[in-house]
């Protein structure tokens, strides 16, 4: 359940991680337990933009999509109170970074949602056309997760592994550590 506590303007939660993570499907899962919207920076995108990714990095390239996707995230920061789920690589940018540490430092709450690669690889389908998984998409995944970890780590107040759990369930998993989170106060650990 939300902090019933007031909370600044933006999302009640931001979702972050890599392809494969459930982002998505995890937002739904919360806004519905939360009886909130859920909102998708991707979907913002191609609604924008009026054709899908794919079709935005293969004819316009990727600096074009980043720079769709960096506004999307700008404007949902201000304008969406419920679930938010980033893109995948929404985090790379340092403008998308710093609005990112401002919505945490108003309140705001980040979570990780991590995945392995063996659970990744069913879910974002490494047949599929992904623009940044071409060649070999499953070297390509570990090297996106090799450069973003460290960011998503960073930013999240929380990490929750997906592997294994159907979206409900990690929406359960959600709860559970940010309960923990807010009983735990800053700069201390449990059981120090």
């Amino acid at each position: 359940m939300p902090d019933s506590r007031s909370a600044a303007p933006g999302p009640r939660v931001v979702l972050i991680g890599p392809p494969g993570a459930g982002k998505s499907t995890v937002a739904a899962a919360l806004a519905g337990r939360w009886q909130l919207v859920a909102r998708d920076t991707d979907t913002d995108v191609e609604s924008a933009a009026g054709k899908s990714i794919a079709d935005i990095f293969v004819e316009d390239g990727e600096p074009y999509f980043r720079e769709l996707e960096r506004a999307a995230v700008a404007r949902a920061l201000v304008e969406h109170d419920g679930v938010l789920a980033l893109g995948g690589g929404a985090v790379l940018d340092e403008e998308t970074q710093a609005d990112l540490v401002d919505y945490a430092g108003r309140g705001g709450v980040i979570v990780f949602l991590d995945v392995t690669l063996a659970a990744a690889g069913p879910r974002v389908g490494f047949n599929q056309a992904r623009p940044l998984l071409l060649g070999n998409p499953r070297a390509q995944w570990q090297a996106l997760m090799e450069a973003r970890r460290p960011i998503y780590e960073r930013l999240a107040l929380v990490c929750v592994l997906t592997d294994g759990h159907r979206p409900l369930d990690v929406a359960e998993l959600i709860e559970l550590e940010l309960a923990a989170a807010r009983r735990v106060p800053a700069g201390t650990e449990e059981g120090a």
